[in-house]
């Protein structure tokens, strides 16, 4: 199933690489986050994979820079990866050119939601590591751009009686665990950050996420530009129900981060079901409370 135009993708990115630096406020953001998350881990990798880099922002981090020895980074825009220093190349996710056990560690930061199979591309980042290597990703989540996507949505429908995807589809952190489960992952472990963000208006929040390289890449997307009639009111729409009192408008942001390390037979397994030796409200020390009746035999 194909849910997005990978070279309009790549369109995209390769557009907004002249000015990124401009709009690049997110990505900052999460490569500090990640850089903080990889620094605490004790551990030095020999050899990594920065996939979806962009310009560069993740590798460059003071806080890694013993961390990893080399640190190879990887985008799907030539452009876009041509900004970045140290040793890189432009690939597609979908089609990871790295040999298997190859890696010590995989980050991603807001590259991985534009994939069409994102089990896929996990399977091929879990099979490029070496036993015991670790992925660390960022992808935006569910709740990303919710007040865009609603006043879209509401003024396509009361202007043109339809609707149309405007705005891409994401991860819900309810299945992002699973998703790395099924990649084979273990100790996968997920999280959420929301992050608002304020604007002057909608059409700066627009312009911010042209410069971001984020702009809709959906395969069913309408061909045709949105109406001006359609547009106006949907930045009227933002402004009634999200407005703030200063006149700009909140746009949020979900970043989920994704953590799982390759199997390796050093790893705690979990235990079976049943074979606890000790009750929890013993380890509490609270009286123990009946979660029902037990069925009838």
């Amino acid at each position: 199933m194909l849910l997005f135009d990978r070279l309009l993708v790549q369109h995209h990115r390769n557009r907004a690489a002249q000015n990124f630096e401009k709009h690049d406020f997110l990505i900052h953001h999460i490569a500090q986050e990640m850089a903080e998350r990889l620094s605490a881990i004790d551990r030095v990798f020999p050899k990594g994979l920065d996939l979806g880099s962009h310009q560069g922002a993740l590798v460059a981090h003071p806080l890694l820079k013993d961390k990893v020895e080399t640190f190879f980074q990887c985008d799907l825009s030539p452009k876009m990866v041509a900004k970045a220093h140290g040793p890189r190349f432009a690939a597609d996710e979908e089609r990871l050119p790295v040999a298997e056990e190859s890696l010590n560690l995989v980050t991603s930061v807001l590259s991985l939601h534009w994939t069409n199979d994102l089990p896929g591309a996990l399977i091929q980042i879990n099979r490029s590591l070496k036993p015991d290597g670790l992925f660390l990703g960022a992808v935006l989540g569910g709740a990303t751009l919710h007040e865009l996507r609603t006043s879209l949505s509401e003024a396509e429908v009361e202007l043109e009686g339809g609707l149309s995807p405007r705005v891409s589809p994401m991860v819900d952190l309810r299945d992002a665990g699973s998703l790395l489960q099924r990649a084979g992952f273990g100790l996968p472990v997920t999280d959420s950050e929301p992050l608002t963000v304020r604007y002057k208006s909608p059409f700066h929040l627009m312009q911010e996420l042209r410069g971001m390289g984020e702009t809709n890449a959906v395969l069913d997307r309408r061909k045709t530009p949105l109406r001006r009639k359609t547009l106006l009111r949907a930045v009227e729409i933002y402004q009634e129900k999200y407005g703030l009192e200063d006149g700009r408008i909140p746009a949020t942001f979900e970043v989920i981060y994704l953590t799982g390390w390759a199997p390796h037979e050093s790893q705690q397994k979990p235990l079976a079901p049943g074979s606890a030796r000790t009750r929890l409200a013993d380890a509490l020390k609270v009286p123990e409370q009946s979660a029902g009746e037990k069925t009838s035999q």
